[in-house]
């Protein structure tokens, strides 16, 4: 589905991705962990166009999207959660959702099915975003991706700072939108946790290229944990 040959990717003169080569596929939840700083939300961006590469190729459905400007990548069935969420502060919960609209017209069959995952938003869609709590707008950062109905969501540490039980509801959300609407997910998350039980497949980064790729029922556990460092 997704496939990124090569890729390298500089910032001034720090070598970020020194030739990352990575598949996603259709139907499947990836789960890409890796130290700080190695260059996991560079590799996100790169994806929706956010950063350039300066060498290798990027394919999605077997279209080359290496160069296609970020704010078009949602059209093409690309859903991405940012680091730190990113949500308006001063629009509400619901007016925050309708940014993402790629039609023009807001699907009210896709918005219901979106405040199926997350009632709470319902609750407080006329609440400002800026006066959510963590958890909530992390759950509105999610809808925002989700009411473009994509075929791969990609989501950049979306557990990061939640209390448990909101950990087990973001948890649950990729879950339901794997196995009810295929939804095809790639992962980028520290909590290890989180990566063990809703990915199938993990990959590890470090120093800008990918390391180990294997599924979680083969996963080298003592390996995992050494290049994690834990």
């Amino acid at each position: 589905m997704l496939d990124l040959k090569d890729v390298h990717v500089y910032y001034g003169k720090s070598y970020v991705l020194q030739g990352v080569t990575l598949s996603v596929r259709a139907g499947e939840v990836l789960g890409m962990v890796g130290r700080n700083g190695v260059g996991k939300t560079t590799t996100l961006r790169t994806i929706f166009g956010l950063s350039r590469p300066k060498k290798g190729n990027i394919t999605f459905e077997d279209k080359d999207i290496t160069r296609i400007p970020g704010h078009q990548i949602p059209r093409l069935g690309i859903g991405y959660v940012p680091q730190g969420r990113r949500i308006f502060p001063r629009l509400t919960t619901l007016e925050n959702i309708m940014t993402a609209v790629v039609s023009g017209t807001l699907d009210h069959k896709l918005l219901d099915e979106v405040y199926d995952y997350f009632p709470r938003l319902k609750e407080r869609q006329k609440q400002l975003g800026g006066t959510l709590s963590g958890g909530e707008q992390q759950m509105l950062a999610m809808a925002r991706a989700m009411i473009a109905d994509p075929k791969l969501l990609i989501l950049d540490e979306p557990t990061e700072g939640l209390m448990p039980l909101m950990v087990e509801t973001i948890r649950e959300s990729i879950r339901r939108l794997n196995e009810e609407k295929g939804v095809t997910v790639f992962l980028v998350e520290q909590n290890l946790d989180t990566v063990l039980r809703v990915c199938g497949r993990i990959c590890i980064m470090e120093k800008g290229v990918i390391k180990y790729d294997e599924t979680v029922e083969r996963l080298d556990r003592d390996k995992l944990l050494r290049y994690l460092g834990v």
